[in-house]
């Protein structure tokens, strides 16, 4: 058998592989035999059946056919094994098929040509002696102070208020309706009301930064049992793209106005937040915890700097095989969180809005190759390696952390922390071999966007989770009619996010 391979883009090799006329003989005297042992033909007996019979019953270029199926598989595993080609999924043949049947001649070689993604080539330029500036985040006392009087007005109680206009820092309850039109202020009759943009006893804090920006505005002023419209326009990245930089109007109706009434800073206050008997106890509490987040910050913010810079002095191109895999990956990871916060995956997901997702995911999921194949790269050139004492450490607060949820893989588990902790070992390395300036945070602002990482009080991260557990949540739902064009929640003005 002879091969001929020649390299294409995108990590892709071409092999063009004859198979002798002994090779073809062979296997297509085993398909006859086969056929001859399973197949009935009135008037004979099963292996008795005379060949010359048996080829015209069922056709030379079935028999062609079914032996040209094992023979490409075959040639090409051998190819594969022959040449020390690291393969990555499946084959794409480029003869055809079904001209390859016609070309099979007994007694003539055969040649075909396919190709398959194979481990890509990882070239590292400069790796050693960078100059990066990065930000370091300092502790700031005041994120103390902010996060108490966050809690405050958890704790606050809301006192009825009568005989004044809605101020900012009020709790009220509204009834309100959305319309949208060209110009809803000089053409009303051509205003269309937005589907879902209604609600009925409706509590809200009036606060800066909540919802779409104008509507918390319009309310303030307003006196119990008043009806207003509001104008506002939605952000030009409003994440409903029908509503995004559309003018609207909203008729509200404030039904209730409450005041705040915030409780003292004391240790009474403390025991209600937080398992510490005084308030000096928690106060160094938040204290510590703030510090160690700032530090987390910062060590966040230096991983990526060099990160960015890897892949910089990196030239490979990720298989597409890799890439799919990592996009999979991704949204299989998407899916689980829509699940988890109790989402029925088929009233979020469908065809259409999968394959938007993947091709959004695509750059990330290029952007997170480069950066693993750069890392093994490295640590091999290197002789890197991670610590097992951590690696076995990290399972267990891992195994610990999620006694609970299902479909756990282990192996998978063992798999994702071994790669983050040579992640780590990598990254310690990059830092040591570079020179690092460190600047104030938000002097970069632009150039990078810093990564968010830590926050007080943070729920468990479900990253690990969702990356280990088994394939239980299947995005790969069927397209439905019944899907809402906008949510209610959606479709009512947005309140950020904490």
């Amino acid at each position: 058998m002879k091969v001929t391979q020649e390299k294409l883009p995108a990590s892709q090799v071409q092999l063009e592989i004859e198979i002798p006329p002994e090779t073809l003989q062979k296997e297509y005297d085993r398909v006859v035999q086969n056929l001859a042992r399973s197949t009935n033909i009135p008037g004979f007996r099963k292996g008795k059946i005379p060949r010359k019979i048996l080829i015209q019953r069922m056709g030379a270029k079935r028999i062609k056919a079914t032996a040209l199926e094992k023979l490409i598989q075959t040639s090409l595993q051998e190819a594969l094994d022959r040449e020390d080609i690291q393969a990555i999924g499946e084959f794409q043949l480029k003869s055809g098929f079904d001209d390859l049947v016609e070309q099979f001649t007994l007694g003539t070689p055969l040649t075909f040509a396919a190709s398959i993604d194979v481990w890509p080539d990882v070239k590292l330029n400069q790796y050693t002696d960078w100059q990066l500036e990065v930000e370091e985040v300092q502790y700031q006392p005041s994120q103390v102070d902010a996060f108490l009087e966050e809690r405050r007005h958890q704790l606050a109680t809301l006192v009825p208020m009568e005989g004044r206009s809605a101020q900012m820092g009020d709790t009220v309850t509204i009834d309100f309706t959305g319309r949208l039109a060209n110009d809803v202020e000089e053409d009303a009759g051509a205003a269309q009301a937005i589907a879902g943009a209604k609600g009925n006893d409706f509590q809200l804090d009036l606060a800066d930064g909540k919802f779409v920006p104008g509507f918390v505005e319009g309310i303030v002023g307003m006196n119990l049992g008043e009806t207003k419209e509001v104008p506002l326009t939605f952000p030009k990245d409003y994440p409903q793209d029908n509503l995004a930089n559309q003018a609207a109007v909203f008729s509200i109706t404030l039904k209730e106005l409450k005041e705040k009434e915030l409780p003292d800073l004391d240790d009474d206050f403390a025991q209600d937040v937080s398992d510490f008997e005084t308030m000096e106890d928690l106060r160094a509490n938040l204290e510590s915890r703030f510090r160690e987040n700032a530090a987390l910050e910062t060590t966040a913010n230096q991983e990526k700097a060099l990160l960015t810079r890897l892949v910089q002095q990196t030239e490979v191109e990720p298989p597409k095989t890799l890439v799919d895999q990592e996009i999979n990956l991704l949204l299989n990871q998407t899916a689980a969180q829509i699940s988890r916060q109790g989402y029925d995956l088929k009233q979020v997901l469908n065809q259409e809005t999968i394959a938007k997702l993947r091709e959004e995911s695509r750059p990330e999921a290029i952007k997170r190759l480069q950066e693993q194949l750069a890392i093994v790269e490295l640590s091999k050139r290197e002789s890197i390696e991670a610590e097992p004492d951590a690696i076995a450490i990290r399972v267990q607060e891992l195994k610990v952390q999620f006694a609970g949820e299902k479909d756990l893989d282990p192996n998978k588990l063992q798999a994702i922390v071994e790669e983050e902790e040579l992640r780590k070992a990598v990254l310690k390395w990059l830092g040591e071999h570079s020179t690092i300036t460190w600047v104030s945070a938000g002097s970069l602002a632009g150039l990078e966007e810093s990564p968010q990482v830590t926050q007080v009080e943070p729920e468990p991260t479900s990253k690990d989770i969702d990356e280990v557990k088994a394939e239980s949540v299947s995005i790969n739902v069927a397209p439905t009619s019944d899907v809402p064009e906008m949510s209610d929640s959606a479709a009512t003005p947005q309140e950020d996010s904490p």
